[in-house]
C-alpha cells in the first residue's frame, strides 16, 4: 500500500506537558497537533496507548485492547463538571521535563475515581446512556479487562498468577462471585475506558479534521500479567499454573550482546489459526477504530520469532521458530479488509521477512542512524538505497536523539567501540556535508529530501535534544518511558523551519 508524500512527527501523548506530572488528551494535545498544521505536517505517530504496568512499557499492557487511563485529561473533566477547580487546588507541582509515574498514579487516580462518582451522581441521562452503550459495544473485551483490573487492585496488584487459584483460573463460580463482589470497581474500570476512548476521539476527530492521520502501533506481543492472557489462556504457551513456558525475546544484536529477554508468553498459532486468527482479527478492528495507519512492532516475529525457554535469564540460548506468515494476513484481509499497515523490520531481515511485507505491499522502515556503522547491512538505511514505499526515521523511541547519538564516545549503540563510534560519525559527516553543528537539521533534511514516502522524526530531534531526552533504553528496565517537552518548546519559528523544508521537498499539508 503506497502512501501520498508526507511528514510528520513521533510524539507519545505521555511526553505532552500538562500540570499533571504526564502528558495527556487537554489543551497540549490539541496545541500540539496546532503546531503540526502550522509546521505542515501531515502524520502524527504514537505509541501504544493501552494501560500500562511495570516498567511503565507501553509495549507490556495490561490489555490488548483497552486504554491508559492516565492519559485522561482532567482538565476536559473539569470542563464536563465532573470535577470543580478546587478538587484540583492540592495537586501537587510534578516534575514537567519526566513523568514520575508512581506520583502520577497516586495523586492522579483519586481524582478519575472522584469524577466517577460526580458522573453516577450528576450525569444527565444522555451521557449515562453513552456509557451504557459503550460497555455493550465493547463487551467483548471490556467485561474481561474490567473484571480483571477490579481483581489485581483487590489482590494489591500481583501477579493474575499470583490470585487465589479459583479465580486465577476462571472457575466459573469464582467469576460469578467476585464480578458481583467487585460490581463497584468493575464500573468503575469501565467508565475509565469510556472516558479514554471519547476523549481520544475527539482528539482524533480534530486532528484528523486539519488533515492530521495518526499512526497507531500495535505490539506484536502480549504481557503475560494482562487481561488477555488470563481469560484466554489456551492462545498462548502457559504450563498448568498459567506461567509460560517459552517466552518472546531477540538474540543478541547491537543493542545487547546478550540479546533482548522480553519475557512475553509466545503464542499457540496453530489453535489461532484453527480459529482464523478471530483474537487477532479483533484487535486489528479495534485499533482500526482508533488510529488511521497500524504500524506492526517486530513484524519479523510473524514470519519467523526467537522462542526462549522460560527459565533462561538471557535471550542467548533461544532459537528461531517459523511463524504464522502470509495465511496470518490473508485471514486478516478476509476477516477486516485491506487495511493500512507499516512493517516494522528494523535489525536483521531475511529474505522472509522481506517476501511477507513486499508481497502485501506494507511500507518497511529505515532508520537513518542506522546507516553509517560497518556492517554490510547499514547500506540499506542510507536514502540513496531507498524505494518509494518506505518511512524513513532519524530515528525512533528505542534510539537515541540524533544529537545524542553523534556526541556519544560510541557509534550507534552501546555494542559498538569507541574507534568504530569515530568511524562511524566521520562516515556521517561525509554523507551529510559539512560540519556537525545543526546536526539533527542535517538529518531532518536529508529523510526530508529522500524519495521515502513519509519521513518521522521525534519531536526531540525536531528540538535539537540530547541523551537525556531518550524515550527508551532497550535491555534496561527502569528510566525509560519518562521524557517530557514543556509548553514553552513549539515555536512559531521551529514550526515556520520545519515548514519550509517539508514544502521544498514536495511533503506539506496543504
Amino acid at each position: 500500500m503506497n502512501y501520498r508524500r508526507s511528514s510528520g512527527i513521533l510524539l507519545h501523548p505521555t511526553s505532552l506537558p500538562s500540570p499533571f506530572g504526564i502528558g495527556d488528551f487537554g489543551p497540549s494535545a490539541y496545541r500540539f497537533i496546532d503546531f503540526l498544521s502550522k509546521a505542515g505536517q501531515r502524520i502524527w505517530q504514537v505509541l501504544p496507548l493501552g494501560p500500562t504496568g511495570y516498567g511503565n512499557s507501553p509495549y507490556q499492557s495490561f490489555s490488548a485492547f483497552a486504554g491508559n487511563p492516565l492519559l485522561i485529561s482532567l482538565e476536559s473533566l473539569l470542563q464536563e463538571g465532573l470535577l470543580t477547580h478546587a478538587d484540583l487546588l492540592n495537586y501537587p507541582i510534578l516534575p514537567n521535563l519526566k513523568t514520575d509515574y508512581a506520583s502520577v498514579i497516586e495523586h492522579k487516580m483519586p481524582l478519575l475515581r472522584l469524577s466517577y462518582d460526580n458522573f453516577i451522581t450528576r450525569a444527565v441521562p444522555e451521557l449515562r446512556g453513552e456509557l451504557q452503550d459503550f460497555s455493550q459495544q465493547n463487551s467483548e473485551w471490556l467485561d474481561d479487562y474490567a473484571l480483571f483490573m477490579a481483581v489485581k487492585n483487590k489482590h494489591n496488584n500481583v501477579a493474575w498468577t499470583e490470585w487465589d487459584q479459583e479465580i486465577a483460573s476462571r472457575q466459573p463460580d469464582a467469576v460469578a462471585e467476585c464480578t458481583d463482589a467487585l460490581k463497584e470497581e468493575v464500573a468503575f474500570e469501565k467508565y475509565l475506558q469510556y472516558q479514554f476512548f471519547t476523549q481520544w476521539g475527539r482528539l482524533k476527530k480534530y486532528c484528523n479534521e486539519k488533515g492530521i492521520k495518526i499512526i497507531g502501533d500495535m505490539p506484536i506481543y502480549i504481557a503475560h500479567d494482562s487481561a488477555d492472557v488470563w481469560s484466554h489462556p489456551e492462545l498462548f504457551r502457559l504450563d498448568e499454573g498459567g506461567r509460560p513456558t517459552v517466552v518472546a525475546g531477540v538474540p543478541p544484536d547491537y543493542y545487547s550482546e546478550a540479546g533482548q529477554l522480553w519475557g512475553n508468553p509466545l503464542y499457540r498459532w496453530e489453535v489461532m489459526a484453527e480459529s482464523g486468527y478471530e483474537w487477532w482479527s479483533r484487535r486489528f478492528m479495534a485499533l482500526k477504530d482508533t488510529v488511521d495507519i497500524i504500524r506492526i512492532d517486530h513484524f519479523r516475529g510473524l514470519d519467523e520469532y526467537w522462542e526462549v525457554p522460560a527459565e533462561e535469564v538471557t535471550a542467548i540460548n533461544g532459537r528461531w521458530v517459523k511463524g504464522p506468515g502470509a495465511a496470518f494476513f490473508e485471514a486478516i484481509k478476509n476477516n477486516v479488509g485491506v487495511l493500512p499497515i507499516i512493517s516494522e523490520d528494523l535489525g536483521v531481515i531475511i529474505p522472509g521477512v522481506s517476501e511477507l511485507r513486499d508481497r502485501f505491499d506494507f511500507p518497511g522502515m529505515r532508520v537513518l542512524q542506522f546507516g553509517f556503522g560497518a556492517d554490510p547491512m547499514a547500506k540499506e538505511y542510507l536514502p540513496h538505497n531507498y524505494i518509494r514505499n518506505c518511512l524513513v526515521y532519524t530515528g525512533t523511541h528505542d534510539n537515541n536523539t540524533v544529537v545524542g547519538w553523534f556526541g556519544e564516545a560510541k557509534g550507534v549503540e552501546s555494542t559498538l567501540t569507541a574507534e568504530q563510534g569515530i568511524s562511524e560519525r566521520a562516515f556521517a559527516l561525509k554523507y551529510l556535508g559539512g560540519d556537525g553543528v545543526d546536526i539533527n537539521w542535517k538529518m531532518i533534511h536529508l529523510a526530508m529530501s529522500s524519495v521515502a514516502d513519509t519521513a518521522i522524526f521525534p519531536l526531540q530531534d525536531i528540538l535539537g535534544l540530547g541523551s537525556e531526552a531518550r524515550m527508551n533504553h532497550p535491555g534496561i528496565s527502569s528510566g525509560n518511558w519518562e521524557w517530557r517537552y514543556t509548553s514553552d518548546a513549539l515555536t512559531d519559528e521551529l514550526a515556520a523551519r520545519l515548514r519550509e523544508l517539508t514544502e521544498t521537498y514536495g511533503r506539506a499539508l496543504q
